[in-house]
Order: C-alpha cells, then sequence, then structure tokens
C-alpha cells in the first residue's frame, strides 16, 4: 500500500488527537483535504488539519477567511460564546508571510519533510511526540490507527448509548405519589400544612425539616395538579441521563437551596414542589451544557425558554414564590456538578460543586438564622 508523507502526517495528528486528546470529527460539507476536530473541553474547542496547498498571503488570509465562517456556525450550534481554533498547515509555500496568532485561532505550519519532533505544535501538545504507532509497512500503519481510532469512538458511541437509552422510571413516579399522598392527607387534616412549610420563624426555631418537607406539600389541587405535570416531563428526562441516585440528590438539594433563598429574601411561608423542579431544569442546564454539541439547539429551543417565561410569569405574579424557582434553578446547576456527568466531567468539577454548594447553604443559613 503506497501512502504520501503528507498521508502519515495527517493520520498521525489524527491519531493523538482522537485517541489522547479526545478529540472527535466535525463533518463539514464541501471542503477538501481537510480534517475538522473538536473537543469543547479543552484549550482549543476546534483543531482543523488542512493539506491543501497555501501559494500566497491572498489563499491564506481567504482561507482563515473560510474557516472563520465554519466556526462561527460551530459557535451558534454549541452556545460558545468563544471558540478558539488551532489551524494546522501542512502545505504552505515558501513566500507566503505566515502569522502564527490571529484574533481566537492560532496558526502552526508544520514541513511534511522535516516532521514534527521540532515544530512548534510539540510545544503546545508536548505528549504528541510519545503518540507512536506500531507501523512495520504503510499496511501495518494504516490498520493500527484505523483499529485504534475505531476502538476509541466505540468506546465513546457505549458511553453515549448508556446515557440516552430509555431506562425504567421509578423515582419521578415515586415522587409524584408521594406529594399526591401528602396532600391527600393534608385536605384530610391528618397533617397541618402550617406545621411543615417553609417560614424564617420555623428555621429560626431550629425546625429544619422543613427545608425538604415545604417541598412536598401544595395548597390546593390546581397546585399539585401543574407541579406533578411538570415533574413527570422534567423528571423523567433528567432521571433518565443522571441515573436514579444522582437524580434524588439533585432533587433534594434544589429542594433544600430553594426553600432556603425564598426564606431569606421572601417574607411569607411558601410550600410546593416547583422550586425542586426548577432544580431539575437547572441540572438538565448542567447537563445539556456539556452534550451541547448534540443538544445545543434542544438547549436554545426548549430548556431556556421554559425557564425564562417561569421567571417571567413568576415576577409578574406576587403569589408565585420566584424566589424559591431561583434557588432552586441554582440548587440543580450546583448539585449536578457534585453528583458530575459520567464521562464529561471529573473531580475538580466535583470538588468546586461541594465548595460552591456548602458556602452557598452556609451564607443563606446564615442569613435566616442571624439576620
Amino acid at each position: 500500500m503506497n501512502m504520501s508523507s503528507t498521508d502519515q502526517l495527517v493520520m498521525r495528528l489524527v491519531h493523538y488527537f482522537i485517541t489522547k486528546e479526545n478529540y472527535q470529527p466535525i463533518l463539514v460539507n464541501g471542503v477538501e483535504n481537510e480534517i475538522w476536530l473538536e473537543n469543547l473541553d479543552s484549550n482549543y474547542e476546534v483543531v482543523r488539519i488542512n493539506s491543501n496547498y497555501i501559494h500566497n498571503n491572498e489563499q491564506l488570509d481567504f482561507d482563515i477567511f473560510k474557516t472563520n465562517s465554519v466556526i462561527k456556525q460551530i459557535k451558534k450550534k454549541t452556545l460558545s460564546f468563544k471558540c478558539k481554533s488551532l489551524n494546522i498547515f501542512l502545505n504552505v509555500g515558501e513566500n507566503v508571510k505566515f502569522e502564527e496568532h490571529r484574533k481566537n485561532m492560532d496558526l502552526c505550519k508544520i514541513d511534511v519533510d522535516e516532521g514534527i519532533e521540532n515544530n512548534k505544535i510539540m510545544e503546545i501538545f508536548p505528549e504528541l511526540k510519545d503518540d507512536e504507532v506500531d507501523a512495520g509497512s504503510n499496511m501495518d500503519f494504516f490498520i493500527n490507527v484505523t483499529n485504534d481510532i475505531n476502538s476509541k469512538t466505540e468506546e465513546k458511541n457505549r458511553l453515549f448509548e448508556k446515557t440516552f437509552r430509555k431506562k425504567p422510571i421509578v423515582i419521578t413516579y415515586v415522587l409524584i405519589f408521594i406529594n399526591i399522598l401528602i396532600f391527600m392527607l393534608s385536605i384530610a387534616g391528618i397533617l397541618n400544612v402550617s406545621a411543615f412549610s417553609m417560614n424564617k420563624a420555623g428555621i429560626q426555631n431550629h425546625e429544619y425539616y422543613r427545608l425538604i418537607t415545604a417541598a412536598f406539600f401544595h395548597v390546593d389541587i390546581i397546585h399539585l395538579l401543574c407541579n406533578m405535570y411538570s415533574l413527570a416531563i422534567i423528571g423523567k428526562e433528567v432521571e433518565t441521563v443522571l441515573g436514579k441516585k444522582k437524580f434524588i440528590v439533585v432533587y433534594l438539594m434544589s429542594a433544600i437551596i430553594s426553600s432556603l433563598l425564598s426564606g431569606v429574601l421572601g417574607n411569607y411561608s411558601s410550600i410546593g414542589a416547583s422550586g425542586a423542579i426548577f432544580g431539575l431544569l437547572g441540572a438538565l442546564l448542567y447537563f445539556g451544557y456539556h452534550y451541547r454539541l448534540y443538544l445545543g439547539n434542544v438547549m436554545m429551543t426548549g430548556v431556556v425558554p421554559v425557564i425564562i417565561l417561569n421567571l417571567v410569569i413568576g415576577f409578574m405574579n406576587p403569589m408565585i414564590d420566584n424566589f424559591g424557582h431561583i434557588g432552586g434553578l441554582i440548587g440543580g446547576i450546583f448539585s449536578a456538578m457534585i453528583v458530575g456527568i459520567e464521562g464529561r466531567t471529573d473531580k475538580s468539577d466535583t470538588i468546586n460543586g461541594i465548595i460552591i454548594t456548602t458556602i452557598l447553604i452556609g451564607f443563606l443559613m446564615y442569613m435566616l438564622l442571624f439576620r
């Protein structure tokens, strides 16, 4: 099998970025001899490998213009305000005045004959020098690179399938049942709503259970039905992508922070599951951010408008505890940081989530008890 030096270099670069740096290919229509890769969690969200011949500066400027046009579309799709890219050129004419830095874009040229060992790209990705592929022949090189890339792709596909496949919904329906049961007990006079609602005086009297119990009581049947309908729709989605244990943590943490912010900023007793449900929306927002390459449009046309619309309605209606909604939303985001998203977040995200949530709860408790 005949393989040019350029093809070998391209395959080596692609092998490294996919198997070591967790990039994945992007399909860009209308391009030839270019490979586009993305990793939204990397310093360079986009890496482009271009083996087309650039013979003068006018062609280079036009090439960069085209690249920026594609990146604008990527930014729109991934909800990114900024998208830094690395543009790797493998075939640049000697007369081209090559600038290594443009706005939100670094340029790197590699001489195929000289290789990458002493190239600038080694400063950016020093581990590239250790990324060796067994190659007894061109055919062996091609097969080994292809197998490694396929193996990495299959691993990502398994994680994706595990995350998004339909699972039995249990916790959401259990929560709905508990809310309905408590409502029936309250209207029957067996449970006293005022004894379990969230209010500042109760917390100052060390009745801390109110932080959670308030999320399971409702004013009337309309209040209950609206919240349970929302819980059924949103809860199933969050339970599917996060799993049962993480779902419980997010729901309860959101309920607690919702109650705390309501107690600090509100001047009335509050009850209802809406704060915890807003927490589920916050968790969905956090999840969508980490899967924004796939869910960017869904976030912009679905989740974000729902959050904004409900907050606007809450501010227009004085009977709605919007502070509880905001607290739940914040709690959902931070608790999602704590429980993490498999394959997308790491230990540092969990630690940051724990620190931020602890500080937030501590501050709100201080404001409730001592201010």
